[in-house]
This record gives structure tokens, C-alpha cells and sequence, in this order.
């Protein structure tokens, strides 16, 4: 089957399980909660569909692409099936500035619309900092060098791996909660400005995305060839980790740490496809999509009404799916 036929495939797969994942929570929907816009009142059972599910299912559907595509674009930016964002430091910056937020801030008093903000902007900031930061580590002491880049990012990951351990070891037990609840993710807070940010966010990354895909197909070729073939890797590897940091930056922010999913789906794509960058990225955000949706579904419901951490169900759709990759490996190898 063609790239363009499991492209429809999948997006008639998304659009059906949100509808179906849309019916199913602590409060049962009726078909005419679908149609409470049109009376102009939204209460009850209609509101809860409107104002709390559909902006999470949206959330749920943003999110997933990003982290799709931020793997996409990773993986082929390194040539490794096993990159992810997490390499160039996204999720640790992320961490260790949250982690920062929660310790340092218990004893300011802000307005609660600012500390609601504060943590996902710390968040935010943490991410993107680390990545700017990795960028000009990896000019100055690798220039045009991706596997300089790569241990930059090893090197700036086990920095915020220390800063996140010795928050948890000055926190409190209240700031332990939220710093360890933070890391496991949650999409409890979308809202329908949030996904709006989200897919304003996604559309900005995916301009010009065909011609920088059709330049990881050439790097794919090494990077000597790539250089003969007249590409720029200061450039491309710039370019690629603006977009990363930009889409795992605000992924990470507002819905914590939410692993697997830029790992998973890039997989995923290029089995459906081939390793042409310009077919399998649009499919990794449709797997992106479709992966976090079915895991947060299941966090919402499964033990409804409580809400339980989506990153705990992303973990467990990656364990078959590694265990999957070790038996192709046994399989191609020869052994029984």
C-alpha cells in the first residue's frame, strides 16, 4: 500500500476514534450533547463534551503530532531508528527548569493566573535554552560534526538529570507530589486556547517542511556526499533543532514529560513507508496523533473519574513495541 493510501487510512483511524474516544469518560455523552452549541446554552453533559473532552482530544491529537514529527526529524537528522528529542536535551532542560520552579516558588506570592502559567513557562524556557545552548556548544567544539552535536546533548542531559536530582532532594514532600506527578504527564489542563497555541505552533514547524525533509534524504547519504550535493549542515542541523526544541519545548511545558511517543511513531512511519523523509514524517504525526490519543484515553477512563498520569501509558504501548524490535532483530539475525 502506498505512503499517500495509509496517510488517508490513518487520518480516517484518527477522526473515528475521536469520535468513539469522545463517548467514553466519567460522564456518559448523548448524541444530542453534539448538537448544544446550536441552542446557544451549554450545561450539563454538553458542556463537559465542549469545554473538558474536545479541547483534550484536540490537545491529545497536537501534542502526538508534534512529538511525531519532532522524532521524525531527529531520527533523521542522526540516521538513528533510536534518536529522539529527548538526545538534544529538550526534556531534560525541561525538567530541570521545572523541577527549579516548583522548589524555588513555593514562597512567592503570585496571582494564581500567573503561578499557573509560571511552571509551563519555566518549563518552556528550560527546553529551549538547553537546545540554543547545545547548538552553540556543538558550533564552537564540533562545528559540522553530528555526532559532536550528539554528545553535547549527552553531556547537557546528565547536567539537568543532576539539577532535577537535587531539587527532589531539597523539595518537600508537597513539591515532591507535583514535581513527580509533572514527569509522569498529564493533558488535564487543555483548554481550546491551548490547542489553539498548539496547532498555530505546529503549522509555523511544518512551513517549508518538504524541502527540509528532502535534505535529511540527501544526509541520509553521509555527509560527504551531502556537502558535495552543495548542503549547509550548520544550516540543516539549526534548522532541525529550532523545530525540535520549539515542538518538544511546548509539548513538554504544558503537558509534562511524555516519553515514547517520538520514538515510537517515527518507527512506525518508516515501516508503512520507506526511510524517504518526505513520505514517512507526515505519517509519524498521524502515528504521533494516534498513539497519545488512544494513551490518554485510557488514563481518563480506566480509572474514572480519577485522571491518572498519560506518560504511565505511553510507557506501557512502548514495552510491546520494543519487545517487537528485539524479535524482528532475532528474526533477521537467524536466531530461533
Amino acid at each position: 500500500m502506498s505512503a499517500r493510501a495509509n496517510a488517508v487510512w490513518l487520518g480516517l483511524a484518527v477522526l473515528g476514534l475521536v469520535l468513539l474516544c469522545a463517548q467514553y469518560g466519567a460522564v456518559a455523552i448523548h448524541w444530542r450533547d453534539w448538537l448544544a452549541p446550536l441552542d446557544g446554552r451549554l450545561s450539563g453533559s454538553g458542556w463537559v463534551l465542549w469545554q473538558l473532552r474536545l479541547p483534550r482530544l484536540c490537545m491529545a491529537l497536537l501534542v502526538g503530532a508534534a512529538l511525531g514529527l519532532a522524532g521524525s526529524l531527529t531520527q533523521g537528522l542522526f540516521r538513528n531508528p533510536l534518536a529522539d528529542p529527548g538526545l538534544l536535551g529538550v526534556t531534560g532542560g525541561g525538567a530541570s527548569a521545572a523541577a527549579l520552579c516548583i522548589v524555588l516558588s513555593a514562597g512567592l506570592s503570585l496571582p494564581a493566573p500567573l503561578r499557573g502559567l509560571l511552571l509551563p513557562l519555566a518549563a518552556f524556557v528550560g527546553a529551549l535554552g538547553v537546545c540554543l545552548g547545545l547548538d552553540r556548544l556543538a558550533r564552537r567544539f564540533t562545528p559540522g560534526s553530528l555526532g559532536g552535536l550528539l554528545l553535547c546533548g549527552i553531556a547537557l542531559n546528565a547536567l539537568t538529570g543532576s539539577i532535577v536530582g537535587l531539587c527532589t532532594y531539597l523539595a518537600s514532600d508537597e513539591q515532591l507530589r507535583n514535581l513527580s506527578f509533572w514527569t509522569l504527564g498529564s493533558l488535564a489542563a487543555a483548554s481550546w486556547p491551548l490547542a489553539a497555541l498548539f496547532a498555530l505552533l505546529l503549522a509555523l514547524c511544518t512551513w517549508r517542511l518538504p524541502r527540509l525533509n528532502r535534505q535529511l534524504n540527501a544526509l541520509a547519504l553521509g555527509e560527504s556526499v551531502a556537502g558535495h550535493l552543495g548542503l549547509s549542515l550548520t544550516r540543516l542541523r539549526g534548522a532541525v533543532t529550532l523545530r525540535v526544541a520549539l515542538l518538544a519545548g511546548v509539548a513538554v511545558a504544558w503537558c509534562g514529560m511524555i516519553g515514547f511517543i517520538g520514538l515510537i511513531a517515527p518507527h512506525i512511519a518508516r515501516g508503512l513507508s520507506d526511510a524517504d523523509q518526505t513520505r514517512s514524517a507526515p505519517l509519524a504525526m498521524l502515528i504521533g496523533a494516534l498513539l497519545l490519543l488512544l494513551a490518554d484515553t485510557l488514563a481518563r477512563t480506566l480509572a474514572a473519574p480519577a485522571d491518572m498520569p498519560v506518560g504511565l501509558f505511553c510507557a506501557l504501548l512502548g514495552v510491546p513495541f520494543f519487545l517487537s524490535l528485539l524479535r524482528v532483530h532475532a528474526t533477521y539475525r537467524g536466531s530461533p
